[in-house]
C-alpha cells in the first residue's frame, strides 16, 4: 500500500496484531496493494519532515497466493456485496410486511367503534 497517502492508516494493537488500511475503503486488496491508479491518492503532508522513533508502521505481511490474480479480490468482494445487498432487501421487505401485520388490528379496526356504540346503547 502507499504509506505516503493521506488516507493510509496503520494501527498496532497490544497483542501485536496490526491493521493497515485505506480510510476511504478504496483498497480491496489491503494491506498488500492499492488500486493502480487510485483515484483518491493524495500525498500525506502533515508529517513530511517528522522523524519517527520506535513507533513506526509495521512491515506489510507476506502476500498470500491469489492476490492480484483473476478473478481479483475486488471482483470477489463485489459479488459478495451484491449477495448481501440482495438478502438485505428481501429481509427488509419481510420485516416491513410483518410489522404491518402486527400494527393492523385483527378485527379490521372495528373494535374502537364497537366499544363506542356499546356505551351509547348500554
Amino acid at each position: 500500500m502507499r504509506e505516503g497517502c493521506k488516507f493510509f492508516e496503520s494501527r498496532t494493537y497490544p497483542n501485536g496484531d496490526a491493521v493497515r488500511k485505506c480510510d476511504l475503503d478504496l483498497a480491496p486488496e489491503a494491506p498488500w496493494r492499492c488500486p493502480d491508479p487510485c483515484p483518491a491518492y493524495q500525498p500525506r503532508l502533515a508529517d513530511v519532515n517528522w522523524s519517527y522513533g520506535t513507533l513506526v508502521t509495521p512491515p506489510t505481511p507476506p502476500e498470500p497466493a491469489g492476490v492480484g490474480e483473476d478473478p481479483s479480490i475486488a471482483a470477489l468482494l463485489d459479488e459478495a456485496e451484491d449477495i448481501v445487498n440482495a438478502v438485505v432487501a428481501i429481509t427488509r421487505a419481510e420485516l416491513d410486511a410483518e410489522q404491518q401485520r402486527r400494527d393492523r388490528p385483527a378485527d379490521g379496526g372495528l373494535r374502537g367503534w364497537r366499544r363506542l356504540l356499546r356505551r351509547r346503547t348500554g
